[in-house]
Parts: C-alpha cells; structure tokens; sequence
C-alpha cells in the first residue's frame, strides 16, 4: 500500500513537471518571440499588409490609397471599406491597444489588399452563365452616406449586365458587428438564378499566429450546432476542405480577435477552407455558399441578410449576440478547451468578481477564494490523512530501524499502525491530484479570455495576462542596467532566468507548504526530488502569466493556513510552530 502510494504521488509529481516543462521550454520561449514580433509588427502597422488576386505587398496607406472607400466611425471602430470588391478590409479596435501604458495604438484587426499579411472579408454572388457579377475588382458606387456610423448607414450600388442591378446597405451598431442587406434586382426579361457567398480571407499568417498550442488559431465556426476549427498548419496540410452542409456562421479567429460570417438564420450553407499559393504568397480561405440559390423573376427582386462580426471576442457581448439575433453558440469562439466545464464556470466567477470590485487582480483573489472553498470538502480528508501521517513518523522510523532486515514484518507493522490511527494512505493522494484540472483550467482561463488582457493589478504589475517584469537579475529594478540588453547571455537572463517577485513569492509559498508534508516513507531520492520542486516550479512558473501566479500564491497561503490549523488540531509538530519556538529561544517540537 505504502509502495502505491509513492507510485502514485511520483506519477503526478513527473506528469506535472512534463507539462509544465513542456509549455516553459518548449512553448514558452517560442510565445515570447511571437510577442516580440508582434509588437514590431504592431508599432509597423502603418507600413505593412496581400490582394485578392495578386499580392503585391504595398504599404498600408498605398494599399488603402488604391480606390476610393467609405469611412467606418463608431464608439469602438475606426477604418474604411474598400469600395472596389466592396471588401471589409480595414479596421482598427479603439478600446483596445498593442501595449499597456500610453505608448500603445489601436489594435488591428483587418488589413487591405495588397499589403503584407492582408486579411479581410468579402461577401458576393455567384451564377452560371452570368457574366457581369460583381468581383472583387468591380467598383461599387456610394448612393448614400459617406461615413458609417451607428445611426448613418451607407448604401452601395452596382449595376451588372445583362439587367442585373445590386444594392448593398451596410449598417453597424456601437460594438463590433455589421447588417449588410443585399438587394439583387432582375431587369432582364428571363428568370436568373445567383448563389450567395462569403469569404473571409488571409493572405500568409503572420509568424505571431498559430504558434500557441494552449490556443486555437485559424478558421472557426459553429455549423447544425458542432464547433468546426482548423488550426493554419492543418488548414495549409490538408490544402482544401468541405465541411458539413448546415446552418450556422464560419470565418476566421486569433487568440482575441476574430472575423466570422453569420448567414441568415436558418438559411444552409456550404463551408470550406482552402489554401492556394498566389505570387509566393499562401492565401488561406475561410468560405462559404448558400446551399440552394436564389431565383430572381424577371421585374423582380430578393433581399439577403448577412451579418459580419469583426472585433474583440468578449463573452458578454458574444452571449448578447447569441440571443438577439439567434447566433448559435456564439460564446464557443472563444477557445475554453477540452476542461470546458470547468473553464466556463471559472470565467464567469472571474467576470462577476470583476463587475463586483473593479479590480481583475482582486477578482482572481476572489477565486481563488471561492476554488478553495468548492474544494475544500473534497481534499479535507487528504489533508487530514497527510496530518496524521506526519504525526506518526517518529513511529514508523521506529518500526524502519527495528525491522530493517524484515520487510514483511515491517510491512505488518506499518498496516497496523495505520489501522490504530484510522489513517488510510490512498486518500492523501486526492489533493495531489485535485490541483490538475484546476491548473489546466486556469492556464486556459488565462490564456484565452481578453478580461485580464493589458489588466492592471497594483504596484509594478500592469498586465496580468504577461510574466511578472521584475527580475532578481537586477534586483527588481534597483540595479541600472536591463537584464534582455546584457550582452551574450542577455537571452538567458531574460528567458530561464527571469525570475520576477512574484514567482519568488510562489516558490517561498510552496516551499513553506511542503515542509509541512511527510517525506517519511519515500526513498531518498525521492525525498531530495520533492525537495527541489519548490525550486523547479518557481523556475517554470516564472515564465507564465502573473495572473495566474498571483492564483497560486495565494492558493498556497490557504493551503498552508489549512495544514496549520490541521495539525494544531491533531497535535502534530509543524514547522511553523517550531520557527516560532526557535525565535523565543525554546527546544522546536519533536517530529
């Protein structure tokens, strides 16, 4: 029994510190260079962006310079739609920045055909035999409105041949979705029949995308109420895709952002994802066409409505959207992962705490608080039988030393031991193993939610969703030099050496914590195993977002609280306890 027990204990100790390992050292260090990338490419985001047809790599204005655009002015948007192709193509997010602090810009969302990682949507209709059609290169007129805003809509028009006219009206509302009403007119003397379709399109996928494996990156969508994903490096491998024929919406999302297609309700469609390379360039498509087309008679017209959502992927809003115009589970874009019921659950804890107190650090507190107090019935009898355990090592050393030749015997006199003090070692594995799913769910919580992205806690943390910034390299910033800038080992010390304050804080925590856990009963190196994992986790931890840190910090405080007063409550010697008597000068208690 005693051997399964150390089996078992050794088991999730090694499962835990190979994934943890694996995110540190392996994914870890490749997020960081996405991060740097990304924030050169954000502070270039002026000079930079592929076309429909032929990439050319323009600069940002050139690319928006190409014709003329209608200007998209709202609480929350900023940009312009291209009136050639009539393309959703450039766009800004206005609440939220590249960086914390006032050095950050708008992050971008869309860019125009022709630059350098271009990405935008585009909706259209396609017929047999139909020449004329609008295309990505046709050129729509502006009828009415020239700057899209909440309460100013703008109409498009367009006139195909033979007979055929368009007419486009885009309205957004203060968020970040878009009602496009098309109106297909017949003034031809025969009946016609036009599929409508939808794309969303990205030319290459910038180096700071696709890379994370906690998150899903690339196409996404809901179709009959399934969740369809396609990460870019599937998406390029398998080159083209039919999906499930259903009702539903589909497009493309990154970690915060995303750009879908939401057809009307009820209508089916026929998803697919493709990559074709183009000009040097690999253009990954996110499409759609309506199953069954539409016949227009001639005099004639009919009228679809498409909705594009284009922003920020907040769960309030993604749920308001849900229920106002029927969008199938909108909320699962955002990537809660296979733990979902117990992701969710803890992100609308998060999300209450915040909308209570204001503060995202005090909501993670609060938490935490709550987690430990679920939890708390669950792992009571662990820490209980850990207690006991610890209270009887002075006994089993006894009985180790007396039947060090016999292990049957000793084997025996562990059993009864055990049996005496009603202690059952199986069940001081149950906290062991609790802490799992928890910390997969919130390492997923978060990585994916926006709530603690660029969120301030207090004092030198001013993004919660990033590492701890301070480094014991330089003090914490008393010393005048910047560890990343040092010249040779800069990468080091800012990469498996960057140990900020709060990952010290988490390292003094656990170490406390499990000082207050037997070792008795394991082998010696086991023991000097467990002894290092303080250590070890503060390196591996350290690397990993502050919020979640500052969660586990502030688990260990509860948990050393709980073991205190536990073994207070069965009279077993604890180290605290013991610090106290060594400063007033008494004997520590035995044990």
């Amino acid at each position: 029994m005693q051997n399964e027990t150390r089996n078992l204990i050794s088991f999730v100790a090694v499962a835990l510190i190979l994934l943890v390992a694996y995110q540190t050292f392996i994914l870890g260090p490749r997020q960081k260079q996405i991060q740097a990338q990304q924030a050169a490419a954000s502070a270039a985001a002026a000079t930079q962006a592929p076309s429909a047809l032929t990439p050319t790599h323009l600069t940002r204005a050139q690319g928006l310079a190409q014709g003329p655009r209608v200007i998209i002015d709202t609480p929350t948007l900023e940009g312009s739609i291209a009136l050639t192709g009539a393309h959703f193509d450039d766009l800004f997010l206005k609440q939220y920045k590249t960086s914390a602090g006032k050095d950050g810009i708008p992050v971008e969302v869309l860019r125009p055909a022709g630059t350098e990682f271009a990405y935008f949507a585009s909706l259209g209709w396609i017929g047999a035999n139909l020449p004329g059609l609008p295309t990505d290169a046709s050129v729509w007129t502006v009828s009415s409105g020239r700057v899209l805003t909440p309460t100013t809509p703008v109409t498009l028009t367009y006139a195909a041949s033979p007979g055929l006219s368009f007419t486009r009206t885009i309205a957004v509302d203060d968020k970040y979705m878009f009602t496009v009403t098309d109106q297909v007119t017949n003034n031809g003397a025969a009946p016609v029949s036009l599929t409508p379709y939808g794309s969303v399109q990205r030319q290459d996928v910038p180096p700071w995308l696709g890379k994370n494996n906690i998150v899903h990156e690339g196409a996404v969508g809901v179709i009959n109420g399934g969740l369809k994903e396609e990460k870019y490096g599937k998406w390029k491998k398998d080159g083209y895709k039919d999906l499930d024929t259903g009702t539903g919406w589909f497009g493309v999302t990154d970690k915060y952002w995303m750009t879908v297609l939401i057809p009307p309700n009820g209508e089916a469609i026929k998803p697919n994802t493709q990559v074709k390379a183009n000009g040097g360039v690999d253009i990954y498509s996110a499409s759609y066409t309506a199953a069954q087309p539409l016949t227009v008679a001639p005099g004639k017209s009919v009228s679809q409505v498409t909705h594009v959502f284009a922003g920020a992927k907040t769960v309030p809003m993604l749920n308001a959207y849900k229920k106002s115009l029927g969008v199938s589970h909108f909320d699962d874009a955002v990537d809660w992962g296979f733990m979902m019921p117990v992701t969710k659950p803890m992100f609308f804890a998060l999300q209450f705490f915040y909308h209570q107190v204001g503060n995202v650090g005090i909501a993670i507190l609060l938490l935490t608080l709550l987690i430990r107090v679920i939890t708390f019935p669950l792992a009571l009898p662990g820490y209980e039988m850990g207690v006991k355990m610890r209270k009887i090592q002075p006994a089993l050393k006894e009985a180790q030393a007396k039947y060090k030749d016999d292990p049957q015997a000793l084997q025996k006199e562990t059993m009864a031991l055990y049996a005496r003090e009603k202690i059952n070692p199986i069940t001081g594995c149950l906290p062991s193993l609790l802490p799992i799913p928890i910390f997969y769910s919130l390492t997923k919580l978060f990585t994916v939610t926006i709530l603690i992205w660029h969120a301030p806690f207090f004092g030198w943390i001013h993004d919660l969703s990033a590492r701890d910034p301070t480094s014991v390299v330089n003090l914490f910033g008393l010393l005048p030099f910047t560890p990343a800038n040092v010249p040779v080992i800069g990468s080091v010390l800012d990469g498996p050496l960057h140990i900020g304050a709060w990952p010290l804080a988490y390292g003094l925590v656990t170490w406390m914590s499990m000082s207050m856990t037997p070792t008795t009963g394991m082998d010696q190196t086991q023991a000097q195993v467990m002894k290092l994992m303080p250590v070890f986790f503060t390196f591996i931890l350290a690397q990993y977002t502050v919020g979640l840190l500052i969660y586990w910090t502030f688990s260990g405080i509860f948990t050393i609280v709980q073991q205190y007063v536990l073994m207070r409550r069965y009279k077993s010697p604890n180290p605290i306890d013991n610090f106290i008597a060594r400063l007033q000068g008494k004997a520590p208690a035995a044990g």
